[in-house]
C-alpha cells in the first residue's frame, strides 16, 4: 500500500500548472492539516491498514516546503506504526523555499527522498514558465540537501518549450549531472486548461526529436529510463507502485486515492476539504478498465504487463509486436522498447 498527501499551497502560479493549489491561502494552514489527519485517520481504517503496511509516503503538491516540519509532525506520528522500516518517504520542494531548517526538520520527521521542482537551469526560461527561483537557488537548494544527509535526491526538467533547443536542454542535464542527484524526472510541456499557458499555447513547440534526445542524453549519463519520463540510478518505489496499480490513500483537496476497484476523490476546494475532509466521492471501475489502465500503465513503465492478464486475441497481438521487434518478452513478462509509442502500443493490444 502506497499513501500520498497534497498540500495545496504555492508562493506562486506556474504559467503551466494545473495542480490543484492557491497562492493566497496560507491562513488556512493550521486548519488544512488538521483537516489532512483526520482524512487520513478514516482512510487508515478504510483500507484496513496494518502495521508496517504503507510501503512509500509521497508528499506533493502545491509546494509542500510551502509548510513548516512542525505542521507535518502530528500526520508523520499517525503514520508512524504504519509505515515499513525501510519505506520510502519522498517529499516534492521548490529550491526557494527549502531552507536548511524545512529541510532539517523533514529529515527529522522521516523524509528520506526530496524531489525538487527545477525545471531548468536557464534563468529566462525560468523566468518565462513562472518559476519563482534562480538557477543558483536550485543548485544551492540540491547541494545542502545531500550535505544535511538526504538519502535520496530528484530533480524535475521540462522540455519543448517555445525556443528550447538541443542545447539548451542539453545544458540543463549536464548541470543537473553535477549535482548530487539519483534520479531525474523530465517532462515536456503540455498546455492545460484554465493555466496561464492556455492563453498562448504557442509556449509549447512540437518537437519529437527533441524527446528522443533527452531520453538519450540522460541515458548516456547512465540513468536507467524506466517510465517514460522518469529516469535514475534509483527507481523511484512510490512511482512503481502507482504503475503497477497498488492499493494507494490519497488524502488532500484534489488528491486521488485507489482501493481495489474503487477511486476515491476528496473535494478540491480548499475550504470545503478544510470543512469537512470525509465528504469524499467514489468511481468504480469494471474490470475491462482495470486491465486497459494496466496496460497503459504496463507499457509506459519498466513494470511491463503480465501475460495472464490478456485474453487469447490480446496476446497474439502481443506476440504480434515481439515478432516485430516493438516488445520483448521475458518470463510471463512483456516489456516495451520504446515508452513514446506506449499508447499507440497499448491501443493495438487492446485491439
Amino acid at each position: 500500500m502506497l499513501a500520498y498527501l497534497h498540500i495545496p499551497y504555492c508562493d506562486s502560479k506556474c504559467h503551466y500548472c494545473s495542480f490543484n493549489s492557491y497562492v493566497d491561502k496560507f491562513d488556512t494552514r493550521k486548519a488544512y492539516m488538521d483537516a489532512l489527519h483526520k482524512q487520513l485517520t478514516f482512510e487508515l481504517e478504510r483500507f484496513k491498514a496494518e502495521k508496517g503496511s504503507i510501503e512509500t509516503l509521497f508528499i506533493g503538491g502545491g509546494t509542500p516546503s510551502a509548510v513548516v516540519p512542525d505542521l507535518y509532525a502530528p500526520i508523520f506520528a499517525l503514520l508512524q506504526p504504519y509505515l515499513q522500516k525501510d519505506a520510502e518517504i519522498t517529499t516534492e520542494a521548490n529550491p526557494n523555499s527549502a531552507t536548511a531548517s524545512w529541510i532539517e526538520g523533514m529529515r527529522s520527521l522521516g523524509v528520506n527522498r526530496i524531489s525538487f521542482g527545477v525545471q531548468s537551469f536557464d534563468a529566462k526560461k525560468l523566468a518565462a514558465l513562472g518559476r519563482a527561483h534562480s538557477p543558483k537557488q536550485a543548485k544551492e537548494a540540491i547541494i545542502l540537501a545531500h550535505k544535511l544527509g538526504v538519502e535520496h535526491l530528484s530533480l524535475d526538467l521540462i522540455y519543448n518549450y517555445r525556443n528550447d533547443t538541443k542545447a539548451v536542454i542539453g545544458a540543463d542535464i549536464e548541470q543537473a549531472f553535477e549535482l548530487p542527484i539519483d534520479h531525474i524526472s523530465a517532462y515536456e510541456l503540455t498546455i492545460e486548461e484554465g493555466t496561464k499557458f492556455a492563453q498562448t499555447p504557442e509556449a509549447r513547440q512540437e518537437n519529437e526529436a527533441l524527446a528522443f534526445f533527452v531520453a538519450h542524453s540522460i541515458k548516456e549519463q547512465g540513468f536507467m529510463h524506466y517510465e517514460v519520463s522518469n529516469f535514475g540510478d534509483y527507481q523511484c518505489r512510490h512511482n512503481l507502485g502507482y504503475w503497477e496499480l497498488k492499493d494507494y490513500i490519497g488524502a488532500g483537496a484534489g488528491a486521488v486515492g485507489f482501493l481495489k476497484e474503487r477511486r476515491f476523490y476528496p473535494q478540491q476546494d480548499i475550504h470545503a476539504y478544510i470543512s469537512d475532509p470525509l465528504q469524499i466521492s467514489q468511481e468504480l471501475l469494471s474490470a475491462d478498465e482495470l486491465l486497459t489502465e494496466k496496460i497503459f500503465l504496463g507499457l509506459r513503465s519498466a513494470c511491463g504487463i503480465e501475460r495472464a492478464l490478456l485474453s487469447e486475441s490480446m496476446r497474439k497481438r502481443a506476440e504480434s509486436l515481439v515478432t516485430e521487434d516493438k516488445l520483448y518478452q521475458k518470463g510471463s513478462r512483456y516489456f516495451n522498447k520504446n515508452y513514446f509509442l506506449s499508447d499507440e502500443l497499448a491501443l493495438y493490444i487492446l485491439g
